[in-house]
């Protein structure tokens, strides 16, 4: 996709047009909110909404100034011993476990969060499912286990 070419923003499997980010976003979350059988808040002003999937609350965020969807699920804060072998349990996991997901470290805040992101453009319901999927499961399955094992 040139930069020159408006972002394409249509579900492939059901054909559907979206105007724009937001609203393809919000529908993808009423959907998975009704497949569920929970209630999604819908994207606020700003591009964001939290659903949760077990122990992990994850950030749902649409940063339509970078085309992007950005995922996160804080996971803990990084530990103040033993960091170079924290640091490398996280690269390890994030080689296959994380599947579409990764770890990654928020400076600002000290704090490690699984993330994904994913081009807006031509995202799919059923890509957007597995994403929040991953997150959430990769979150809420190594939060504890992390804590345990570097706290």
């Amino acid at each position: 996709m040139s930069s020159q070419e408006p972002p394409n923003y249509i579900d492939r499997a059901t054909g559907r047009v979206f105007p724009d980010a937001f609203a393809m976003v919000n529908a993808y979350l009423e959907t998975f909110a009704a497949r569920a059988g929970t209630t999604l808040a819908p994207l606020d002003e700003n591009g964001y909404t939290q659903a949760r999937k077990g122990s992990a609350n994850i950030g749902v965020n649409v940063l339509d100034d970078h085309g992007v969807l950005l995922l996160l699920a804080p996971v803990m804060p990084v530990p103040k011993d033993g960091r170079e072998a924290f640091y490398r349990r996280l690269l390890e996991l994030s080689f296959l476990t994380t599947a579409d997901s990764a770890f990654a470290i928020d400076a600002a805040k000290d704090e490690v969060f699984v993330r994904s992101l994913r081009r807006l453009s031509g995202l799919d319901y059923e890509e957007f499912e597995d994403l929040l999927d991953t997150v959430g499961r990769v979150a809420d399955e190594w939060d504890d286990a992390l804590k345990k094992e570097f706290r």
